[in-house]
């Protein structure tokens, strides 16, 4: 009895010790990422993910800095490395999490990036499958508010690019915004992000 009490609070010690050593890993890393030293904060995800093989977060953050830096991307070269870079964290952060709707919504980034690219060449590649992902994830999750305010984004970028009445979509994102008001990350470490981007939106529709 003495050793299997003793084996059970070993196994314990070490399960809190990994916890705390990947709670300590991510903080970190967005230490880093805050402080605009955003390869660093990236190299720090990648030795997360690789030290924590079950946790999709990493992934998850390494896809999004590449996301974001490929926005104002005008070198296709750059723009391809850093995506493809998204792409392979996110197919490997959708083998760790299945029907997550925060990685169909990154997903819908990514794709998004090609098409604000080169809408010519990407557009109808891309264009239906975003659709798709942010539906998808709004059906997965109802009250996720990046899923709300990124399909909305998206049907009002859409609607502006074939010249149609964008106001519907504005109550969307405004809708939205309500859904970010009452949501509650699982942790510290769950995406949070989109108010503000949200805001603006709406501060441009009023203009």
């Amino acid at each position: 009895m003495k050793n299997v009490i003793i084996l059970a609070v070993l196994v314990i010690s070490g399960i809190t010790q990994a916890q705390t050593n990947f709670e300590k890993g991510m903080s970190k890393a967005f230490e880093l990422w805050e402080a605009d030293k955003t390869d660093e904060a990236q190299n720090m995800f990648e030795r997360i993910a690789k030290a924590e093989p079950k946790e999709w977060l990493p992934n998850y953050y390494i896809a999004q800095i590449n996301s974001l830096k490929s926005w104002n991307e005008k070198d296709e070269a750059i723009l391809k490395s850093q995506l493809d870079k998204a792409q392979e964290h996110l197919d490997i952060a959708m083998t760790k999490s299945e029907d997550n709707a925060e990685l169909l919504v990154m997903q819908g980034q990514v794709y998004t990036n090609w098409v604000a690219f080169d809408g010519a060449t990407y557009g109808m590649k891309y264009a239906g499958k975003i659709a798709e992902l942010y539906a998808k994830a709004i059906e997965l999750d109802s009250k996720n508010p990046r899923a709300a305010f990124c399909k909305a984004d998206w049907s009002m970028g859409s609607a502006r690019y074939f010249g149609q009445d964008t106001a519907p979509y504005c109550k969307d994102v405004e809708a939205s915004i309500e859904l970010f008001d009452t949501f509650k990350p699982e942790t510290d470490f769950h995406p949070n992000w989109g108010k503000e981007r949200a805001e603006q939106v709406v501060a441009e529709c009023k203009e």
